[in-house]
C-alpha cells in the first residue's frame, strides 16, 4: 500500500482504502479499480491523497481468494501499513510543522475510521499488541480503541472522528520526550524522571495549541488523558467535570492498551485483566458514563473465544450474565459449565490460545 497524490493517479490503479466524506458516506470503496471518471470525481471533491495497492497488496488480494485467508491477517496488514505514516506525522508535528495536521486528519478519516468499523477490531488489536510498544503503535491502537468507544457511546460521525483524532494525538508530547524514558514503567519513575514524564501531557497541549483546525477537546485530551475523576491523576489533579469528555475516553483506551500490550518492563495480560481494572475503578478514578458502555459492549467481542483458566482447564466463552460488570461463563470439556462469577478464585490466564 502506498499514498499517492490524486494528481498522479492513473486508470487501472486499485484503491487500498475506502474513501469517505465528512458525513462518513463512502465515496469510493476499497478494491475499486479506478477509471478516468473516478479520478475526475476525486479531483472535483478536492481529495488530496488516496491509498492504492502496491505489488504486495495485489499478492495479498490473491491470497484472500484462497481458503487459508484470515480476516485477522488482513487487519494486521492494514494496521502495519499505517504505522510508518503515523511515525512520520508524529516526528514532523513534534518539530512544529503545523502543515502536517491535515495529514493526521486524512489518516484518521481514510485509514483509522475503517478499522474502527471492523467487527473484529477488539480481537485483532489484541493479536497485534506484540508487534511493538513504541509510541507510534500505541497511539494508533489508542486511536482505534477511542473510536470503538465513541461508537459504543453512539456518537455521531463528526464527533467520533474527533475522538479518534484525540486518541491519535494524545501522546504527541512524547515527541519531546528523553529517549531513555520511552517505554519505561511510570510506576518506577522518581524525581526528575517522573517530572519529565508528567511534562509530556503539557507539551502535548502546547504543540497542538499552535495548530489550526484542532478542536479544544483534542488539545485537552493530550493534556488530560492521565487525569482521574477523583483528582488522583496528573498534571493538575483535575476532578470530574473539569476533565474533558475526550480525555476520559482516551484515558480508558490508553489503560486498556497498556494492560494488554507486551512492552519492555511489562508483561502482556489478557483483556479480562483490563476489564477487571475498569470495573474496579468504575466509580473512583474512571468515568462511569464511559466505562459502562465499554463494559456492556466489549463482552460481545469475546463470545466464542477460547481461554485457559488458572485451574488448568480450557474452554470457550459461551455467555455473560446480564450485569455489565459480570465475568464470562465458560464451557469446558464434555459439556461442563463454569460460571466465573461463582468462582472468584479462578482467573482467565490466557485468551485465544493458539
Amino acid at each position: 500500500m502506498k499514498a499517492i497524490s490524486v494528481e498522479d493517479l492513473q486508470p487501472g490503479m486499485i484503491l487500498a482504502r475506502s474513501l469517505v466524506n465528512d458525513d462518513m458516506v463512502v465515496i469510493l470503496s476499497e478494491d475499486t479499480t479506478l477509471t478516468k471518471a473516478h479520478i475526475t470525481r476525486l479531483n472535483f471533491l478536492n481529495i488530496p491523497v488516496v491509498y492504492i495497492k502496491d505489488d504486495v497488496d495485489l499478492r495479498a488480494m490473491r491470497e484472500e481468494e484462497s481458503p487459508f485467508f484470515n480476516r485477522g491477517n488482513a487487519f494486521t496488514r492494514e494496521y502495519t501499513g499505517v504505522v510508518n505514516e503515523v511515525q512520520n506525522i508524529f516526528d514532523e508535528l513534534g518539530k512544529g510543522k503545523t502543515e502536517h495536521v491535515e495529514r493526521a486528519k486524512n489518516v484518521v478519516q481514510q485509514s483509522v475510521m475503517p478499522m474502527v468499523k471492523n467487527s473484529g477490531v477488539i480481537d485483532f488489536l489484541f493479536d497485534i499488541t506484540h508487534l511493538s510498544g513504541d509510541v507510534y503503535n500505541h497511539s494508533l491502537r489508542v486511536s482505534v480503541l477511542s473510536g470503538v468507544i465513541a461508537k459504543w457511546m453512539h456518537f455521531g460521525p463528526r464527533k467520533s472522528r474527533d475522538v479518534v483524532l484525540a486518541g491519535f494525538l494524545h501522546d504527541i508530547g512524547k515527541s519531546r520526550f528523553p529517549e531513555r524514558l520511552l517505554g519505561k514503567n511510570i510506576n518506577n519513575l522518581k524525581g526528575e524522571d517522573y517530572e519529565q514524564y508528567v511534562q509530556h501531557t503539557m507539551d502535548g497541549q502546547q504543540i497542538l495549541n499552535s495548530m489550526e483546525g484542532i478542536s479544544e477537546g483534542v488539545k485537552l485530551a493530550a493534556m488530560q488523558h492521565h487525569e482521574r475523576m477523583d483528582g488522583s491523576g496528573f498534571p493538575f489533579n483535575s476532578i470530574g467535570a473539569d476533565i474533558h469528555e475526550y480525555a476520559r475516553i482516551v484515558a480508558i483506551a490508553d489503560i486498556y492498551d497498556n494492560i494488554t500490550t507486551e512492552r519492555a518492563g511489562y508483561v502482556k495480560q489478557t483483556p479480562f485483566h483490563a476489564i477487571d481494572y475498569i470495573t474496579k475503578h468504575l466509580y473512583t478514578t474512571l468515568d462511569p458514563t464511559v466505562s459502562v458502555p465499554v463494559l456492556t459492549h466489549i463482552k460481545d467481542a469475546f463470545l466464542g473465544s477460547r481461554v485457559i483458566l488458572s485451574n488448568g482447564l480450557s474452554g470457550i466463552i459461551v455467555a455473560f450474565p446480564g450485569d455489565f460488570a459480570a465475568r464470562p461463563i465458560i464451557s469446558v470439556a464434555q459439556g461442563e459449565i463454569i460460571n466465573l462469577n461463582d468462582h472468584n478464585d479462578i482467573q482467565i490466564t490466557e485468551y485465544n490460545p493458539k
